[in-house]
């Protein structure tokens, strides 16, 4: 699990080097798709496969699945680190072999949780699930910063390094793992499978593509290729739904939902990632185009830095979680998740009041207490959920957590950033105008840069790059040398955006804030309720008490 949740994240600080090395510029209008699929193509692949691979896991076997999630994820990892191509086929490589990464990163997702769950006894799941967690949430932060250590040295060692560990992890797991859960066979529903991954991909794909700008807007919300997506999506699965009510074995197990705890464990899961699943996206911004320039880094510094400074987050999330498994063995898990979430959505709201060029100590305060908000929510979220699935619907189950989960962060990219292009859109361009010609840049280019889509100036800033220096290109040979040395230099830009970026702050962290409140709500609706059929077999009732004993 951290393997795989540092390769989701490595690549976001490494892509101004990988697009470097590759020879594309991602700013460039053509390019856009090729940044967005680096960006998302793994997170869009987890999200659709990772209920089949659960249903796989409990008809064949969880254990075999993992396995073979590790070899899948191995193999493509080696090929993308020994890329060769140049130009649009490398970029068409890369964003391939990132989606069999993805494929491999979905069996180890969609079966580690029942793994655990088969394996400790239900007075232990809460502290195996938070070390699983743990493991998670800092492979997220720690990718940050082994890619921004890696990426300058040599581009293809942020794929080359997950090669030992795959490869270490596929041989241990091949000789050590035993499957001690239920196998519950059954034909495959190819039907829901097909309109669920249908549906799901067209629907992630329009969000996809609803960053960026149609037209004259600043969004392609209203775009007719986004539009269709999103209905067809929607009706498709609809449809999906239909398939399910009526096939004998079906993909999505909807009699799942009549258990209270799986439903609003799930639901609350879904609000809280979809409140704080753009938030390392926004902070990226944040730092690499606010602060750090402002602080004396160089642009090309800013991503390592970026990954570095977030740190705190993982140290609170390090230290909550584990303690809140446990204690969700001990306690029960309602309490401590939707105190978790208050505590997140507090963090959030101390986002918003910090100034744009806050002291750093502040700022690490409330990310080491949004890390710990989320380390009390998760573990017992999940231990709730899990404790309250019959043994042979673990594997499917845990999918379908998995991919609420998965796709509450692709939508919550989506929101995160079209909130923040809405308020840099009101307030940017009349700013951007303003400066360039009061720093002797002619009114007509000053008019034509102000006029570009703000989503440009946001991918700069996420990237890491010198977004006036992008932006001016040759123009800049044209200015006398002290007014071209400070546009392009620290303190130009970040303090021109600083203003239309708070209020695309306020709004984006206002709509955080409601979602962990729901969340809150919805955890504390969990009651568990055993079902006549939520209980052991023999053999796993052995394998659970040797776990303990052990």
């Amino acid at each position: 699990m951290l393997i795989a949740t540092i390769n989701s994240s490595i690549v976001l600080i490494a892509l101004p080097d990988i697009f470097k090395g590759i020879g594309i510029n991602p700013l460039e209008p053509a390019n856009t798709g090729y940044l967005l699929w680096m960006i998302m193509g793994f997170l869009v692949v987890t999200a659709v496969l990772v209920v089949s691979f659960g249903r796989l896991g409990d008809m064949y076997g969880r254990a075999r699945m993992y396995n073979l999630g590790f070899a899948v994820f191995t193999v493509s990892s080696v090929l993308l680190a020994v890329t060769w191509f140049k130009g649009d086929a490398a970029a068409l490589w890369l964003i391939g072999w990132r989606v069999v990464q993805g494929v491999g990163g979905a069996f180890l997702m969609a079966n580690s949780s029942a793994i655990l769950t088969d394996a400790f006894p239900a007075n232990q799941r809460g502290m195996a699930l938070g070390v699983n967690g743990v493991a998670a949430i800092a492979g997220s932060f720690l990718g940050l910063v082994v890619g921004g250590v890696l990426a300058p040295v040599n581009w293809n060692l942020v794929f080359l390094v997950s090669v030992p560990f795959g490869v270490g992890g596929t041989i241990w797991a091949y000789l050590k793992l035993r499957d001690t859960g239920v196998r519950h066979h059954a034909r495959m529903d190819w039907w829901g499978n097909l309109t669920f991954a249908v549906g799901l991909v067209s629907v992630l794909v329009g969000i996809t593509y609803g960053i960026q700008p149609y037209g004259d807007a600043q969004t392609g919300w209203g775009s007719p290729l986004v539009l269709s997506c999103l209905i067809g999506g929607a009706l498709v699965l609809v449809a999906f739904v239909v398939v399910e009510r009526r096939v004998d074995n079906p993909l999505f197990d909807l009699s799942l939902f009549r258990l209270r705890s799986f439903t609003w464990g799930n639901a609350a899961n879904f609000a809280a990632s979809l409140g704080r699943g753009g938030l390392q996206f926004i902070l990226i911004v944040w730092l690499q185009g606010i602060w750090l320039p402002q602080h004396g880094y160089g642009y090309e510094q800013t991503p390592l830095w970026a990954g570095i400074y977030m740190l705190p987050m993982t140290v609170g999330f390090l230290v909550s979680a584990p303690t809140a498994g446990i204690l969700s063995d001990r306690i029960g898990s309602r309490r401590l998740a939707s105190g978790g979430l208050l505590v997140t959505a507090l963090s959030f709201g101390l986002l918003i009041a910090l100034p744009v060029d806050f002291p750093y100590w502040a700022f690490a305060a409330v990310l080491v207490l949004n890390g710990i908000g989320m380390g009390m929510f998760s573990s017992p979220n999940r231990a709730e959920v899990m404790n309250s699935l019959p043994p042979h619907a673990r594997g499917s189950g845990s999918g379908m957590m998995t991919t609420f989960q998965n796709t509450a962060m692709v939508l919550s990219i989506g929101f995160f950033f079209s909130l923040i292009i809405a308020g840099l859109a009101t307030s940017l361009p009349g700013a951007l105008r303003t400066g360039l010609e009061a720093h002797g840049v002619s009114a007509g280019s000053a008019e034509q840069i102000a006029g570009l889509p703000a989503v440009a100036v946001l991918f700069a800033a996420f990237l890491g790059y010198n977004p006036i220096q992008q932006l001016l290109g040759d123009q800049l040979t044209t200015l006398p040398h002290e007014q071209a040395a400070y546009l392009t230099g620290r303190g130009f830009f970040p303090s021109l955006i600083s203003g239309p970026f708070a209020d695309g702050l306020a709004i984006a962290f206002g709509f955080a804030i409601v979602l962990c409140v729901l969340g809150a709500v919805a955890s504390w609706l969990c009651v568990p309720k055993k079902l006549p059929t939520d209980h052991e077999s023999v053999g796993a009732e052995l394998a659970a008490a040797a776990g303990e004993r052990v």
